[in-house]
């Protein structure tokens, strides 16, 4: 049985001294709140305390695992509260179905054994699955349901400027519920209930792009080997090999599993600008509007020509990024975030509208929801025979479906087709000329902007600009102070 003492081993397998590895003890001062919800910044900070945002990132952040030990009882108490086995059973009575909302697994062998019956879940037998045949239990996506959840990753989205999915796993005495693996993203574990047995290796593909199993006898020994109970923390980076099973003499371990990260690399960046910077090049640039020798792309290989055509012309786009400070144009991650990421936290129907008055350009006006909102500069998309220009988009979560969230797209038969024609409007952003961008990032880089002091030459274009993002709730006329 594992010893039930918290601690990490190192490589050559032998116990170090507990100063001498990432292992931090938290303390909460009394009366106050477990985390702090204020700022993005403020709650990840309470989130990793005692450790501070610069070490956490300089010295873990997709370098090496963080173990946290918190001996607290008010945020184990927290920590608590965020799931349990009663609230499962609660999620039962609404339809959870098999494979989509929930998996039944077990290692075996060190193999994954999914367990899963066909169609909707019941709770006797998810009970069943627990007692007699030892199976973890993997709840996806619980934020869908559970509001601290939703506060909890609504802060860490904005936070991160990611995704954040999770996931809930209750595992029984003295079982594992997944062989030894890596994960494609950045990973926080919250230990909620009873005891996991953690083991962590070096990874063989660091800073992974996707999941993989990997055999035990190809790992080596963990480099890490340590107890979480409930109020403890751990982040270990993407490509990390770890395994965690619950002790024996230990009823069950119910832990969180917090995900951000994915296909966030430098790497990914440049396949959404780059395409952006080609288009600006080529308007400037003859020889890259010249024509490709005849048959090239039917040719079974491009050859070495090619290939130093191409290496002069990414020197180019070199320089001229460094030359011209080019302005970097994400658009597909953009999208792909502020369309899937949750909305505000307790966001009621009645906030969507358009707040107070009219504004008008003797006011001073604010953008709301502004942590939920961004810009896109994207080429226009209309057909027409003149040359294509730019223009700028707004786009924003407000109107995201917390119960969708990181559950991917529905079906086409799922959809209603008006919902449907309201997800594609609301995606598409608020248009407006490219000339209207220094204004839009005036807005958003202050707090409070006297209207006729938009950085706009006509003030019919001020009042347009004032009356879209108005119309779509996005901003309001500030109080004097």
């Amino acid at each position: 049985m594992p010893n039930k003492g918290r601690r990490v081993k190192q490589r050559d397998g032998q116990q170090e001294d507990e100063h001498d590895v990432p292992i931090k003890q938290m303390k909460v001062v009394n009366g106050s709140a477990p985390l702090c919800f204020d700022s993005p910044r403020d709650f990840f900070q309470s989130l990793i305390s005692p450790v501070g945002l610069d070490e956490f990132f300089q010295q873990y952040w997709e370098q090496k695992p963080l173990v946290l030990h918190r001996s607290d009882p008010h945020l184990a108490s927290y920590y608590g509260s965020l799931f349990q086995l009663s609230d499962l059973k609660q999620l039962c009575a609404r339809s959870l179905r098999y494979a989509t909302d929930l998996n039944v697994c077990r290692c075996v062998d060190g193999k994954k054994k999914v367990l899963n019956k066909a169609g909707k879940v019941k709770f006797s037998q998810l009970k069943k699955d627990l007692e007699e045949r030892r199976a973890t239990i993997q709840l996806h996506q619980p934020q869908r349901f559970k509001d601290e959840l939703w506060r909890i990753q609504e802060r860490l989205e904005c936070f991160f400027g990611s995704l954040v999915g999770s996931n809930i796993y209750i595992t029984p005495e003295a079982s594992q519920g997944l062989p030894p693996h890596y994960d494609d993203v950045e990973v926080l574990i919250l230990q909620l209930e009873g005891q996991k047995h953690w083991r962590l290796y070096q990874p063989t593909v660091p800073l992974a792009r996707e999941y993989s199993l990997e055999p035990e006898d190809r790992i080596g020994p963990p480099t890490h080997d340590f107890i979480l109970q409930p109020g403890d923390l751990l982040y270990f980076p993407r490509g990390t090999i770890h395994q965690a099973d619950t002790p024996a003499g230990v009823e069950r371990s119910s832990h969180l599993t917090l995900s951000t990260y994915q296909n966030m690399s430098w790497g990914d960046f440049m396949l959404d600008v780059i395409p952006g910077c080609v288009f600006d090049c080529m308007r400037r640039d003859g020889e890259m509007r010249s024509g490709l020798p005849r048959n090239l792309l039917t040719a079974p290989s491009s050859g070495s020509d090619v290939n130093k055509r191409m290496s002069v012309f990414l020197r180019r786009l070199a320089d001229a990024l460094e030359r011209d400070n080019h302005e970097l144009r994400s658009t597909a991650m953009k999208r792909d975030f502020i369309s899937h990421r949750l909305p505000p936290y307790l966001l009621e129907q009645a906030e969507l509208e358009p707040a107070g008055k009219l504004p008008s350009l003797e006011d001073t006006v604010c953008i709301r929801f502004k942590e939920h909102l961004l810009l896109t500069v994207e080429p226009s998309q209309d057909n027409t025979d003149e040359a294509t220009e730019l223009v700028v988009f707004v786009l924003h979560s407000l109107k995201n479906k917390r119960e969708t969230h990181m559950m991917g797209t529905p079906d086409d038969d799922d959809e209603d087709d008006d919902e449907e024609e309201e997800v594609v409007s609301q995606f598409q952003g608020l248009r407006f000329p490219s000339s209207h961008l220094a204004a839009l990032e005036q807005l958003l880089r202050v707090d409070r902007v006297p209207a006729a002091q938009l950085q706009l030459l006509k003030d019919e274009d001020k009042l347009g600009l004032l009356l879209g993002l108005w119309s779509e709730g996005l901003l309001q006329v500030c109080q004097t102070p």
